[in-house]
């Protein structure tokens, strides 16, 4: 078989995938664009190259051999931003765990190391694939040897070969770093001669073949400032062209043999694109591991029952439903088991509804149940007429609590990390993707009875678990009863308005129309908006606007580019203004429209309360907690959702700057508890702190800025950050955090003890005591540890935000049945609660909404609700 190396430049990839995806993070808060874009090239190329052989190669540090010829080589690069730095170990593990080689040299960079393998491969007869971002490495391009540079995003590429390199440049290989001689490369500081750029440098190869025959020759040179230029830096260019150079020569220790390409270590793939959550990787590695069906676990005895009696079902009984699609608002149940001091029993949907002994012991508040996720099971009875009271323990909640870093949805996952094993998996019983089926009601009744046997089985120990951890009031009085409040939001739905969300529609198409018509206009040609190379070059080229960021592929017209233009051109509003009105078209405005029940106009958003390590509540299908409002139109999306009722209002909740009241709290800085108590703007307070001016002095400028550091700090933001989100230099947003800290001593204070706390624990806790475990906070790696210590201080703050949140909505459920309102909860979207409200009520919901949601919890200083109504929620504001 023919012998064939790739290469990749790793430090390159990590950047081009960081900057190129968007700043994921998984639930534990790790970021992972970059592991995430290196994992998707990689699998690419292992899967259409086939290699045989394999390395990714990195720079071992600052410092290598050329910073001796030039000591500013690469100066005035920025800083590593931590959330990529951070990332560079789990490249590392992906690496590993692909079996594919890596390897740094120290006083050498990646370029060298790749430069060195190329040429010996090529000498041993392998076809070479070299995959960077960095045109530098189309110097080494040969017959043998293939260098592919990133092009747009990540996948795409651009294949420099020889006749590529003539083709584009005119040009052989070899001249790549004459060329870099004479025109520089700004990205590595390469000076080169100034005034020469890649025209000039190409027609001056083109003439004299290299840069020591054009600098012999500088007489025939046409153009007296080029041959002054020439004159003046020859030295400068010859240094230029040895630093563009690369060494083909490294001392390398590994032997090519030793970089032969054996395959992947699947079962540690898997893990680490479980821990990553990296879920479409790993459907497409073809899901986890495929494990044997076990076939020695313990005999259990079960009845299949076509009916049920009363004797059957006892207090104490856990029982299962089954769904197998993911959204339980349209699902079919496949069947129920029970498990009890009497037995244990299956049957199916049809016979349990036709069952008056179910429907009884269901609805019976006396009769206590065992279940896994009651929401999903309170929905989906629901939806057949059944009112589910009496659950006493809910195994998806408890395990959550407990675990809040491996949000499952699987009893057998989580009856296995408590050594229970007599269940099987759902895989290994309906299969994965086009292989799932419902096998015979034999196979499908014992797994359903495995699983309420687990059920039955792990309540107790969990219980005693929740106990130990003083988590069991966590449980028992805050994500129990919310699950049935949830459960009892999700079922109300909240209605749309199809007409209006339609006119909307076309309205918006209309406009995009429009903003087309006027970007041609201002631009003066037809051309494709969506291409950022054809807008690009509309920009950059035709209009001469200053280029903020060139990429390797050519001009960046990402979105912080275009802001940073907003008063260069008015063709950058209208293009910014068409990108934001062509997402909220189809994400909202088309995707609203396809979750809609068609009969009863309403969509049913699932709440996911066993998700996020904070506690926060997110939802999906569809996502109500994102809709843009900053953006007029998004705003505007609003309007289509309106009460169920007719003459009823929308009336919205909301807590006022809560984290930070909640920071003011646990840190106990006097400041900011004295501001929050004597009704102080906030941000204008910090302001003046942070800037040392008066109140009459802060401009909104400065209310920005300090505003932005406020939230910036509760969610751990580094200066990287910072200087994103106010568009600043990361040493002026260092200095702003700095100045805040002093401003703010308490705060400094407890940030550092409660990552002192956190390293002797492994975990921080909010104000309820829900957990989040951090056991990266004792890693050896500089940014692992980084990372680990601002989710250390960021996750009481954060945490103990929406466990109030979520006490106030259980305490509004009571007071509305207290009162025996008819107005409903419909929504929670982050501090915010929406209710439906009769017009008969809003008098009486203006007065206990703010008194109940105010007094959810008590604080040091004082919390705030904002309230407003309207017959829209759009109106509610």
């Amino acid at each position: 078989m023919d012998k064939k190396l790739v290469l990749i430049d790793g430090n390159s990839i990590a950047y081009r995938a960081f900057f190129a995806l968007p700043l994921l993070n998984n639930q534990k808060g790790i970021h992972t664009n970059a592991v995430y874009g290196f994992a998707m090239i990689l699998m690419k190329l292992i899967e259409e190259e086939k290699p045989t052989h394999i390395l990714v190669a990195f720079d071992a540090g600052k410092s290598t051999f050329r910073h001796q010829t030039f000591s500013e080589y690469k100066g005035g690069r920025q800083k590593t931003p931590p959330e990529l730095s951070e990332q560079f170990p789990f490249i590392q593990e992906l690496l590993d765990a692909f079996g594919v080689s890596r390897y740094e040299l120290e006083n050498f960079e990646a370029d060298d190391i790749i430069g060195t393998y190329s040429r010996q491969a090529e000498q041993d007869g392998y076809q070479v694939k070299v995959i960077s971002g960095d045109k530098d490495l189309t110097q080494l391009s040969s017959e043998k040897i293939t260098v592919c540079i990133t092009k747009k995003g990540i996948t795409d590429m651009e294949i420099y070969t020889p006749e590529h390199i003539q083709e584009k440049y005119g040009l052989v290989p070899e001249q790549i770093i004459d060329m870099k001689g004479l025109m520089g490369d700004a990205s590595d500081n390469i000076p080169g001669v100034p005034g020469v750029g890649e025209k000039t440098a190409i027609k001056l190869l083109k003439e004299f073949s290299s840069l020591e025959k054009l600098l012999e020759s500088i007489d025939q040179v046409s153009g007296a400032k080029l041959k002054d230029k020439l004159a003046e830096f020859q030295g400068q260019a010859k240094m230029s062209k040895q630093l563009a150079t690369i060494t083909t020569e490294a001392p390398v220790e590994l032997q090519l043999s030793e970089l032969e390409y054996e395959g992947l270590h699947k079962d540690k793939v898997t893990q680490l694109f479980k821990d990553l959550e990296f879920h479409t990787l790993l459907e497409r590695l073809g899901g986890e591991l495929t494990e044997e069906v076990a076939t020695d676990l313990q005999p259990l005895d079960f009845r299949i029952i076509e009916e049920i009696h009363e004797d059957m079902l006892t207090n104490n009984t856990a029982f299962y439903l089954e769904m197998l699609e993911e959204n339980y608002h349209h699902a079919e149940i496949i069947g129920i088991s029970f498990a009890n001091e009497t037995g244990y029993y299956y049957v199916s949907l049809a016979n349990a509804l036709q069952s008056n002994a179910f429907k009884k012991w269901a609805e019976d508040d006396q009769m206590k149940k065992i279940v896994f996720d009651a929401k999903r099971t309170e929905v989906a009875l629901r939806h057949k007429s059944i009112h589910l009271a009496g659950i006493e323990f809910d195994l998806l909640l408890a395990s959550y609590i407990l675990n809040p870093a491996e949000a499952v949805n699987e009893v057998a996952v989580i009856a296995k990390r408590y050594n229970f094993s007599d269940i099987y998996t759902d895989e290994q019983i309906y299969g994965k993707g086009a292989k799932r089926q419902i096998p015979e009601e034999q196979i499908v009744a014992e797994h359903l009875v495995r699983k309420a046997d687990a059920l039955k089985i792990l309540a107790e120990r969990l219980v005693s678990e929740l106990k130990e951890n003083q988590q069991y009031e966590l449980f028992t009085e805050l994500e129990m009863p919310l699950s049935l409040i949830l459960a009892d939001m999700e079922f109300q739905g909240i209605t749309i308005d199809e007409e209006r969300l339609r006119k909307m529609g076309e309205d918006n198409h209309h406009a995009l129309l429009g903003l087309e018509r006027n970007i041609h206009m201002l631009a003066g040609e037809e051309f494709n908006i969506n291409s950022p190379k054809q807008l690009g070059g509309i920009l950059f080229e035709k209009l001469g606007l200053p280029p903020v960021k060139k990429t390797k592929t050519g001009y960046s017209t990402s979105a912080d580019v275009l802001e940073k233009l907003e008063h260069s051109h008015d063709i950058i509003n209208e293009i910014l203004h068409y990108r934001q009105l062509g997402k909220l078209q189809s994400t909202y405005i088309e995707g609203l429209l396809k979750v809609m029940n068609p009969v009863t106009k309403k969509v049913h958003t699932r709440f996911n309360q066993a998700l996020t390590q904070t506690g926060r509540l997110s939802s999906t299908d569809p996502n109500l907690q994102n809709i843009p409002i900053r953006l007029e139109e998004g705003r505007k999306i609003r309007q289509a959702f309106v009460p169920s009722e007719p003459g009823w209002y929308i009336f919205a909740a909301d807590y006022s700057q809560i984290e930070l009241r909640v920071m003011a709290h646990i840190s106990g800085d006097q400041k900011l508890i004295d501001a929050f108590n004597a009704g102080l703007d906030i941000h204008t307070k910090t302001a003046m702190d942070v800037f040392h001016v008066n109140e009459d002095q802060v401009t909104s400028n400065m209310r920005r800025q300090a505003k932005a550091v406020n939230f910036g700090i509760i969610y751990g933001i580094s200066d990287y950050g910072l200087s994103q989100s106010l568009g600043i230099s990361r040493k002026e947003a260092g200095l702003f955090i700095e100045r805040y800290l002093e401003s703010y001593p308490k705060v400094k204070e407890y940030m550092e003890e409660i990552v002192k706390d956190a390293k002797q624990k492994g975990y921080v806790a909010t104000l309820l005591q829900r957990r989040r475990y951090i056991p990266e906070i004792t890693a050896r790696n500089f940014n692992i540890r980084s990372f680990a210590e601002r989710t250390a201080m960021n996750t009481p703050i954060q945490g103990s935000a929406a466990d109030i949140i979520k006490k106030a909505m259980i305490d509004m459920a009571a007071r509305l049945t207290d009162e025996k309102l008819a107005s409903r909860l419909l929504l929670q979207v982050h501090d915010e609660l929406i209710f439906e409200v009769p017009d008969n009520e809003i008098d009486v919901l203006k007065r206990i909404v703010p008194e109940v949601m105010e007094n959810a919890i008590e604080l040091k200083v004082p919390l705030k609700v904002d309230y407003a109504y309207g017959s829209t929620w759009f109106d509610a504001k």
